[in-house]
């Protein structure tokens, strides 16, 4: 019970419970949408997920200044690579909080005249892109965590645990061996795993938002829901969260 009230005493902690449950309304109402005698059900999902929505746009109003300050950060990294791909990501998420504070404003008629669907393209446009450079760090750090597993086999640590890789040039160049390498410096690295896959996720909602990728609600709300499952345990469990 300490662990369930501390994690909602975080703004973060409210925002992924919310988004889980906008994503799964999303799901289920898809699922449930074309089986007769379930229109009823289905509206009231549907208003569900709208209500999460606006709800979170509400609890995202002052993340554009946590976005701000993670840019200041970033940006005093030593790693160039890091720098630049975290710099970039919260610059653009900056702007992306900044159209969906407009789109906000827009939702509650505080300012009529605002075009709403030029600024959630901008919004998806931007999200997108931090999205993006989000997996640049994440490949970044992959490839990192793949040269130090290939430096601790050729040292011979962890022989047992699959082939070694300076047994012969042929077999260090293999598909198989690369692969070897890759799953190993997942398994002994979670929160990259974990990074990788939830960004992997949350970008195929602005792939169909912009048109790059067309797909279906369902589709949309099983990214986002496995999104927000992730987000919940890197919150719940910090050691999990990729620093």
């Amino acid at each position: 019970m300490d662990s369930f009230v501390k994690f909602m005493n975080q703004s973060q902690g409210r925002d992924r419970l919310f988004r889980a449950t906008q994503y799964a309304c999303m799901l289920l109402s898809y699922v449930l949408e074309n089986k007769a005698g379930r229109e009823k059900v289905v509206m009231k999902l549907k208003r569900v997920e709208s209500n999460m929505s606006s709800g979170r746009k509400l609890f995202q109003l002052g993340n554009m200044v946590h976005a701000i300050n993670a840019s200041k950060a970033s940006i005093q990294l030593s790693d160039p690579i890091l720098c630049y791909c975290l710099t970039a990501a919260n610059l653009n998420r900056v702007l992306y909080f900044t159209c969906d504070t407009v789109l906000w404003v827009r939702s509650v008629d505080l300012v009529s005249n605002i075009k709403k669907e030029k600024w959630r393209h901008r919004a998806s446009q931007c999200y997108f892109y931090s999205l993006l450079f989000h997996l640049a760090r994440d490949l970044y750090v992959i490839i990192n965590c793949m040269k130090e597993e290939r430096k601790s086999k050729r040292n011979g640590d962890d022989c047992r645990n699959g082939p070694t890789l300076n047994s012969s040039n042929t077999l260090q160049k293999s598909f198989g061996n690369f692969l070897f390498i890759l799953l190993m410096s997942l398994k002994n690295h979670p929160p990259v795993l974990l990074d990788t896959v939830k960004n992997v996720c949350d970008l195929f909602s602005p792939l169909n938002h912009l048109g790059f990728y067309k797909t279906n609600p369902g589709f949309i709300g099983i990214c986002g829901l496995v999104s927000s499952i992730l987000g919940i345990l890197t919150i719940a469990n910090p050691q999990l969260k990729l620093n």
